[in-house]
């Protein structure tokens, strides 16, 4: 089994992992935090993390993360890698309001899933590919 070491940097819930119910941890904001329309902030998520080697983490918006705080993480998705694990590499949602906003200590506005590295591989230039075309952008369940 991995371990997965978390230096907390307040008093915030601490991460929970429910087997079988999700494949991502909820990361919470780590105080509180007004935010006006316009605004660029990073938001400090409270936490410095150790992944184990060859691992990374995936940072993502939760889905109700705009509908309740108007905010959308500006960069869409944030990659960690194992080698930000110093003792204050503390992890943070670089976010954009598009309205006035508070996020209070605890909200949770994002959350993660731990990857492993992707595997060595090649690439092959091809003329043609095998398979059934499926129609092109935006055509998954048009009949």
């Amino acid at each position: 089994m991995l371990e997965i070491k978390v230096k907390y940097f307040t008093d915030i819930e601490p991460l929970k992992f429910i087997e079988n119910k999700s494949d991502w941890y909820d990361l919470r904001c780590a105080e509180d935090i007004e935010i006006k329309k316009g605004e660029f902030r990073l938001i400090p998520l409270g936490v410095a993390i150790e992944l184990p080697k060859g691992y990374e983490a995936i940072v993502a918006p939760r889905s109700s993360t705009y509908k309740n705080y108007g905010i959308i993480q500006t960069n869409s998705i944030g990659v960690i890698d194992e080698t930000y694990c110093g003792d204050n590499d503390q992890w943070f949602m670089p976010a954009i309001a598009l309205r006035d906003t508070i996020i209070h200590k605890n909200d949770r506005v994002c959350q993660f899933r731990i990857l492993a590295h992707q595997p060595s591989h090649t690439i092959s230039t091809v003329t043609h590919l095998d398979n059934k075309d499926r129609g092109g952008i935006g055509s998954t369940g048009k009949a």
